[in-house]
């Protein structure tokens, strides 16, 4: 008799994800994505890899979509954490997801040499094309971002504004709707 591994249960996994809302102003970059039915957009960022420092990754993931060296860049203060655990669709049961999401400001100098838009390896070694949009972080409440920070980042009182509480809502299979 052969024992096989059981499949792990939803969300008894968790992975890290460092992101980053990168303002220009009053203009954040977000990266849109247009899928068959849907688009939505989504902070800069990725996951965490393995073993590796939270602050390294976030560089690592912003020099890949965005081309921004940090160093460039002002800020880096933790502004938001998300806790995702939401079902979605796949033969992979979901890991739970932390999102952490981190604040820069960058001149109109260093965004004029930014990326346009990002490649997104996919499974296949296809590639997913993003576009990278500033928008007004005010006129954000409404757009599909994910995870679902619309409503909070376009309640700032400013770029630069302190939050009261960086512990977000988590975003779970009763309040979402994997798209």
């Amino acid at each position: 008799m052969t024992n096989t591994p059981a499949a792990p249960a939803p969300f008894s996994r968790i992975k890290i994800r460092a992101g980053a809302m990168v303002f220009c102003g009053d203009d954040v970059a977000l990266i849109r994505r247009d899928r068959a039915g849907s688009t939505h957009y989504t902070p800069p960022g990725g996951n965490v890899e393995d073993g590796e420092d939270l602050v390294a990754a976030l560089a690592r993931e912003l020099a890949e979509e965005l081309g921004l060296a940090t160093a460039l860049a002002e800020g880096g203060d933790l502004l938001w954490v998300v806790d995702q655990r939401v079902t979605r669709p796949g033969p992979t049961p979901p890991p739970r997801k932390l999102h952490l999401i981190y604040r820069f400001h960058i001149s109109p100098a260093v965004r004029a040499t930014l990326a346009e838009q990002e490649l997104d390896e996919l499974p296949d070694g296809s590639h997913e094309v993003g576009v990278i949009e500033w928008i007004d972080y005010r006129k954000t409440a409404e757009l599909p971002i994910f995870p679902p920070i619309g409503p909070a980042l376009a309640s700032l009182a400013g770029p630069r504004a302190a939050v009261a509480n960086v512990a977000l809502d988590a975003v779970t299979d009763a309040n979402y709707t994997w798209v």
